[in-house]
């Protein structure tokens, strides 16, 4: 259960020349943001609004955020009901605003783009939150840390690593303040009441992504030197049942190591070790933390085991044989190979391989009144090499094996009854949901839906879905070359890795301005002319005769050595992030 201490969820918003007032509906005090000194400060309901008329309805106070132009508040204007957990309700952001404070003409252009940026970034789906519930806490730590946050506010108690807007809220940290601070996770969220064997229960997911290292599929690849990796990713499945409450929570992320995979223009850039940096000492740091927050680990790890995928597979079982660190277990799966010819049946292997340890690690289990019957000691880690498409079917997998071992627990279903077989109508939602889940998270890393959710929704392999499959991959070759700096860019904006300067494109150089080299427009040039050339030759021909064909192989040929071109120089026809470029690419 949460305290009483929750946000307020109507609010009327006043613009005045000198502030920024926003009224809670019923609260008997108001927040005031004054929009010249920047001073926040919250009293009493008095004669601040005498003769004002509110200038909107709001839901939320998300933050302020400083631009070249001036700071800007960002505000919830819409909202979508998406259901009841724990007692509490859970909305997803559908829309908002982004006002400004005192807004001038210097550099109109390049506050532009960073709007652009910014509204990137929060338009991609979805955000989450709830004015009651702590949505970034899993429930067995809520319980863990009840005792040190029972009087603090939503955002004081909520975990750093899956708040999205904590760096815009840091600039409301004046008194009294908790009530109107918002957080906001990322993610996915579906709750939904069940029937099983007469039984009635709420079962939900909770997908939380972590705001450190955050970032696009092959702009954000494994490790820091903090420990922490790229698309790290929480996930939560949650039963209600007759005053009892299950958890059993997985993750996922990139290979802790240090290794990029850098856009070319080629289909499937080579992953490659960065030299010079100390792996092992990352490593190390990531799963002390993993161990800390989490218990005992079992790395998952599906990528090939040959090939280029087939270095990093290596380096990350040599690692952890180094951490010799009994708490950390891997286990290796190279899932390509062993469900080639679409015998997906053979992913059983894995999770039979990993029955001791979902029997080990158990979920968490407690009581409307506080009487603890078990805790989670433990999480599977699960990866592949973006920690999208393998890794949502393997975790679809565990968690239906964990959800039979709950609803059992709970007399649900039947000794020896798999959920799987209870209900059609149930097993249908569960694939879906994970699909939906994979769809969302893939979304947010790579810009397209997942691949192989045909599986996780039917439990099969259909041509349609490869079909689809191809689609995604070919949609997600143009967005990871060509549109995802800026995107890049955007989440390193929002969650604040980046911090304006106002004397940029003055005294100091904007990072936003930057020019191709001359191979960005001779080389497309040549190929665009030489195509059309080739086009007009081999069709309107007045006679088809030796000049002709030689014609035809001389623009044949521009056209070849034209498109090597484009693919040796491909790293110069990248959309790279401006604000934080790979060092790979500084300087060009």
């Amino acid at each position: 259960m949460e305290d009483d201490n929750e946000v307020y969820d109507d609010m009327n918003l006043y613009i005045t020349p000198e502030s920024f007032i926003v009224e809670p509906n019923g609260s008997g005090e108001v927040l005031i943001i004054g929009r010249h000194d920047k001073v926040t400060r919250v009293q009493p309901t008095g004669g601040q609004l005498v003769n004002l008329r509110p200038t909107r309805r709001i839901c939320g106070v998300l933050g302020t955020i400083h631009l070249l132009s001036c700071d800007y508040l960002l505000v919830a204007t819409h909202r979508l009901f998406v259901g009841v957990l724990n007692g509490s309700i859970v909305w997803r952001l559908a829309g908002y605003d982004i006002i400004p404070y005192i807004p001038n003409a210097i550099q109109r252009k390049e506050n532009e783009t960073y709007l652009q940026m910014l509204r990137k970034t929060l338009d991609t789906k979805y955000l989450y939150f709830s004015y009651r519930y702590d949505l970034t806490h899993t429930m067995q730590r809520r319980r863990e840390l009840q005792a040190q946050t029972v009087r603090q506010g939503l955002l004081q108690r909520a975990d750093p690593r899956f708040v999205w807007n904590g760096h815009v809220l840091q600039q409301f940290q004046c008194d009294k303040m908790e009530r109107f601070q918002l957080p906001l996770i990322h993610g996915f969220v579906s709750v939904n009441q069940v029937q099983i064997n007469g039984q009635t229960f709420f079962w939900s997911i909770v997908t939380r992504r972590s705001v450190q290292r955050a970032g696009t599929r092959l702009f954000c690849r494994g490790i820091n030197d903090e420990g922490h990796v790229a698309n790290f990713v929480e996930t939560e499945q949650i039963v209600e049942f007759n005053g009892q409450h299950t958890s059993f929570v997985q993750t996922r992320g990139s290979m802790p190591f240090h290794w990029q995979q850098l856009p070319n223009l080629r289909y499937k850039p080579r992953p490659r070790l960065v030299p010079g940096k100390d792996h092992l000492s990352a490593c190390a740091a990531h799963f002390r933390q993993q161990v800390q927050l989490y218990g005992a680990q079992v790395a998952v790890n599906l990528v090939d085991q040959k090939g280029a995928e087939g270095e990093l597979e290596a380096t990350f079982a040599r690692l952890v044989k180094e951490l010799a660190n009994p708490l950390v277990k891997y286990e290796a799966f190279d899932f390509h190979h062993e469900c080639r010819k679409m015998r997906w049946d053979r992913l059983n292997i894995l999770i039979d391989r990993l029955t001791h340890d979902t029997e080990r690690f158990a979920f968490y289990h407690c009581f409307d009144d506080g009487r603890l019957v078990s805790t989670q000691t433990g999480v599977f880690r699960t990866n592949c090499i973006d920690c999208l498409d393998r890794t949502n079917v393997v975790q679809s997998m565990l968690a239906r094996r964990s959800l039979t071992s709950v609803l059992q627990k709970l007399g649900v279903l039947h000794v020896g009854q798999p959920v799987e077989q209870a209900s059609r109508v149930f097993e249908d939602l569960f694939k879906g949901v994970w699909a939906d889940n994979a769809d969302l998270i893939s979304l947010q890393y790579s810009g397209t839906g997942a691949l192989k959710t045909d599986f996780t929704r039917t439990g099969k392999r259909t041509k349609a879905g490869a079909l689809q499959d191809g689609k995604n991959s070919m949609i997600r070759y143009y967005l990871n070359n060509f549109a995802d700096g800026q995107r890049q860019d955007g989440i390193d904006l929002f969650l604040g890795n980046y911090l304006i300067n106002d004397n940029e494109g003055g005294a100091l150089p904007s990072p936003l301005e930057w020019r191709r080299g001359w191979r960005f427009f001779a080389f497309p040039s040549v190929l665009l002319m030489a195509m059309a050339m080739f086009m007009i030759t081999l069709t309107y021909p007045a006679e088809f005769n030796t000049e002709n064909l030689l014609f035809m192989l001389f623009w044949g040929a521009m056209i070849a050595v034209s498109a090597t071109g484009i693919l040796h120089y491909g790293v110069e026809f990248v959309q790279w992030p401006r604000l934080f470029p790979p060092v790979a690419f500084r300087g060009a």
